[in-house]
């Protein structure tokens, strides 16, 4: 019975499998769009032809059905290649592997939304051909914006700040250098010139738009555009010179496909590429793909009668088809049918050679679009599987430097592991880490046949000078001005200058053109907006680093600090007769005196039963205690202390004399050797409080920043134009039309200090800033000046250059602080604490071991009643303080003699008894 049961039921599953194999179609029509005659065309006909051999001599693929690719020529641009397209939309097609070009993907997209035809493409690299936008377009390659991203870390690893891009004018072009410009801006860099080339670009137009690029800043140049156009450029590029030493050429990954395909390369061709960077696709290596690899050549001969090599584009082809075999095998799996069904909108737009009413919508597009995107294989390429995004997981370039008659790979870029010179595949096991530090490439021989990175910028319109510049002074002299006799300018800021530029690696001509009217200081906010409007190339001198002027201009690292601070007057701070109380508080005064008291109280009475040095009639006591507690301040006592616990306490106390005594020495010396100031302003709080008016000098940014900042109303401040002003000023005061104080940069006030003994600065600086050189914004010289700047500093230059212009004998204030503290309490308590500690356990010690002699004595004199009665008596305390004030010896003698009567009284007893 069983058997039978088997055998039926092993029937029905035959008849079902059967019936759903018979359901499988036995063509699948498939279709293929590429431009036949191109580097990436040429070989992916041979590589999707060879995916379909494979694919239907595989019976485990589509299990009884077989895949016809029907392919189309068509042309990356132009009408003629759009209308080919759409033509070929009209054959019933499940999906189509392709388009080859963004451009024509981007017309192509909207039919296929509509009709439900996947498009998977294997060469569309347009950043914006997105599936959000077209859900029906499947990339299975990678995008630009990940092309670009790799180009914009390389131009950051070796810190260019600007690149130039030539690229063609159409979306691929447009939409992959907007992606590279996005990727820049993230990294602080920048695309300085957008050079565009027409589609149909000839030598002509080469050679006018390279002319124009040759007379630019920026020597790195990045190159988008196809083959054909590509050589050319690099032809004339090379007749221009513009292939030599300096130049950086980045070309994207259209150049390693070329380069791949048709290898090796006649010298010409070879010679006007050398040093230049590209970009290739990363593949993994394996097994299938070194075996697809070594069949390259019996496929170019069975599909194709030209002899050209692989590249990795014909590697994505491949696997394409491999992608689209195995989702059509889960579109069938999942209940899926080949059918078709009119769309009623293209139904009505009848006539013309398009025969758009031709086209019918894909029934089940959908569901195959989502097999599509589940699948996840190894094939040639690596693993292939999808994001949430609809991109390839593990997006990787290899990096490749144009040496010789070849080429080498000189790093890897990834998504996941940034630059390195290990493949991508080793880090994909290991945490994420993006960390700039980590970024490393081989070296690379540059155009010129040279190792040395190039700068990547060179001053434009073929080196004419700088315009530089300079505020024509006429106070502070020291640190620039125009000289009157000769007409030339120096000054600490020109010495600086000129020692950076003698640092540089190449020659800076410059000019040095004054600014001002000689007749007052110039205004500095003037000058940094000339540099932004383009009137100067640069400015050099006294020039604040200020927050407003940063957002115009870039600055160098600054050579000198100079922060805002308050000069005021000052007067001699006079001593007096009582000058002497000075070094302590009237609290600290207080309290040390009643410790003195309370220290020889505390010894009195541990030394007094013992030593006969403190004892005596009450006066004589009264007189000692007081002596000896202020004698301990010179250590000038002469009464000895005989106890343990007395030596303790005064070996602490004499302890804590030290401390303060040579605390108030101290104190006492500064007060009257030390020169002290007074000021009515304390600092910038006092000042902004106050309502007297305030000094600043002319043209400079404090005026802004007290009012905006400080919201000091502009009514009380007050322009001064020299040193000689700031000194009047101060000296009429407030009430005579002078001013309280005078708020400047500190490198002005230093140098006025100089020579003015009567001001001194009052607080600290309530602001840090310092001086920069100026340039433009994303100036390449801001940069490295700032390195030579650096080296000035720590060479010890920049020093002797000060030293040679403000070194002089002076009386500069050595301190900003105006009056001493006092020392108070808060200093001292610590000590106080100790010592009283002391005190108290020595006479706690002290009271037990006196009342233990003093029961132990009258546990002795107990015999006599009237005594023992009196010990019982109210006048217990009297007798214990007369026995506290008796000297210790009598106390041990009279304990003596109590004991042999005792002894005495008992022999008696006993004898009687």
């Amino acid at each position: 019975m069983m058997l039978v049961l088997f055998l039926l039921f092993f029937t029905l599953f035959s008849v079902i499998e059967n019936a759903a194999v018979t359901s499988r179609p036995a063509v699948v029509n498939v279709g293929a769009m590429f431009t036949f005659d191109s580097t990436i065309g040429r070989v992916a006909k041979v590589a999707i032809h060879a995916a379909k051999d494979d694919i239907n001599a595989d019976q485990s693929v589509l299990r009884g059905s077989r895949i016809e690719i029907l392919m189309s020529d068509t042309n990356c641009s132009g009408f003629s290649g759009m209308v080919e397209a759409l033509q070929f939309m009209e054959t019933d097609i499940v999906a189509i592997v392709g388009p080859q070009c963004s451009t024509i993907a981007h017309v192509i997209s909207h039919v296929a939304n509509e009709l439900h035809v996947p498009l998977l493409s294997f060469a569309a690299t347009d950043p914006t051909l997105t599936s959000l936008e077209y859900p029906f377009f499947v990339r299975t390659t990678n995008s630009d914006m990940f092309q670009m991203e790799a180009i914009a870390k390389i131009v950051d690893y070796y810190q260019w700040n600007q690149v130039i891009a030539i690229y063609f004018d159409d979306d691929n072009g447009r939409n992959g250098i907007a992606a590279l410009g996005d990727a820049l801006v993230y990294r602080r860099r920048k695309i300085s010139y957008k050079a565009r080339l027409p589609s149909g670009a000839t030598r002509n137009d080469v050679l006018n738009l390279l002319v124009k690029v040759a007379l630019m800043e920026s020597r790195v140049i990045i190159l988008h555009v196809n083959p054909q156009v590509g050589i050319m450029i690099f032809s004339v590029a090379h007749y221009l010179g513009m292939m030599s030493d300096g130049y950086v050429w980045i070309a994207t990954d259209w150049l390693s496909s070329f380069l791949d395909s048709k290898a090796p390369l006649d010298s010409n061709t070879m010679n006007v590429m050398q040093g230049l960077l590209t970009l290739r696709q990363h593949t993994a290596d394996s097994k299938v793909k070194s075996a697809f690899v070594s069949r390259w050549n019996n496929l170019t001969r069975k599909y194709s009668n030209e002899d050209f090599r692989l590249n990795v584009y014909g590697l994505y082809a491949y696997d394409t088809v491999w992608m689209l075999a195995k989702a059509l095998d889960a579109f069938f799996d999942d209940g899926g049918t080949i059918s078709f069904s009119n769309d009623s909108k293209l139904h009505d737009a009848q006539g013309g050679i398009l025969h758009l009413e031709a086209m019918s919508i894909f029934v089940g597009g959908e569901l195959l679009l989502d097999d599509v995107h589940k699948t996840d294989f190894v094939g040639v390429t690596g693993e292939l599987r999808f994001n949430s995004d609809g991109d390839l997981i593990h997006p990787a370039y290899d990096i490749i430097n144009v040496v010789g008659n070849g080429f080498r790979t000189i790093g890897y870029w990834s998504n996941y592991s940034g630059l390195s010179v290990e493949t991508p595949e080793t880090f994909y096991l290991k945490p994420l880490n993006l960390s700039p530090a980590n970024d490393h490439l081989y070296s690379v021989i540059w155009p010129g046949e040279t190792t040395t990175k190039p700068r990547g910028w060179v001053f434009p319109n073929n080196g004419k000078e700088l315009r530089i510049g300079v505020p024509n002074r006429v106070s502070f002299r020291e640190f620039i001005s125009k000289s009157p006799s000769t007409g030339t300018v120096k000054g600490y800021c020109v010495d600086v200058f000129t020692a950076a530029v003698s640092l540089l690696p190449y020659a800076l001509p410059y000019k040095l053109i004054p600014f001002g009217n000689a007749q007052a200081n110039p205004s500095y906010a003037e000058l940094v907006n000339k540099i932004a409007i383009g009137d100067f190339d640069a400015a050099i001198g006294d020039i604040a680093i200020v927050t407003n002027r940063t957002k115009l201009v870039d600055y160098t690292q600054p050579y000198i600090e100079s922060g805002l601070v308050i000069l005021a007057p000052v007067m001699k701070h006079k001593s007096n007769a009582w000058a002497f109380l000075q070094p302590f508080s009237l609290e600290m005064w207080c309290i040390t005196g009643v410790l003195f008291l309370v220290i020889g109280a505390v010894v009195w009475i541990l030394e007094h039963r013992i030593n006969d040095e403190f004892r005596g009639p009450p006066r004589q006591q009264i007189a000692t205690v007081v002596w000896f507690s202020f004698s301990t301040l010179f250590f000038a006592h002469r009464e000895g202390t005989a106890s343990t616990l007395g030596r303790v306490v005064l070996i602490i106390w004499m302890f804590v004399v030290l401390i303060i005594q040579s605390s108030y020495t101290a104190s006492l010396t500064s007060i009257l050797t030390v020169q002290q100031l007074s000021s009515p302003i304390k600092g910038i709080d006092s000042l902004i409080a106050s309502d007297e008016p305030i000094g600043f000098q002319v043209g400079s940014f404090a005026e802004n920043y007290m009012v905006e900042e400080l919201n000091i109303p502009r009514s009380r401040l007050k322009p001064l134009g020299s040193p000689e002003e700031y000194a009047s000023a101060l000296e009429l005061g407030p009430k005579n039309g002078g001013v309280a104080a005078v708020v400047d940069e500190r490198a002005y006030v230093d140098l006025f200090l100089a020579t003015n003994c009567k001001f001194s600065i009052v607080g600290s600086e309530f602001t840090k800033s310092g001086w920069g050189f100026v340039f433009p914004r994303d100036s390449p010289l801001s940069v490295d000046l700032s390195t030579a700047i650096l080296t000035l500093s720590e060479n010890g230059e920049l020093q002797r250059i000060h030293e040679k212009w403000f070194t002089r004998a002076g009386c500069i204030s050595d301190t900003d602080e105006i009056e001493s503290e006092r020392l108070h309490l808060t200093s001292f308590w610590g000590l106080f604490l100790i010592c009283g500690i002391a005190c108290t356990l020595a006479l706690f010690i002290y009271f037990i071991i006196t009342l233990r002699q003093y029961f132990q004595l009258g546990s002795l004199e107990e015999t006599d009643t009237s005594d023992h009665q009196m010990l019982r008596s109210g006048r217990s305390l009297q007798k214990f303080l007369s026995f506290a004030d008796d000297k210790e010896e009598d106390v041990k003698n009279r304990s003596r003699r109590g004991q042999k009567q005792k002894e005495t009284s008992n022999a008696t007893v006993d004898f009687e008894s």
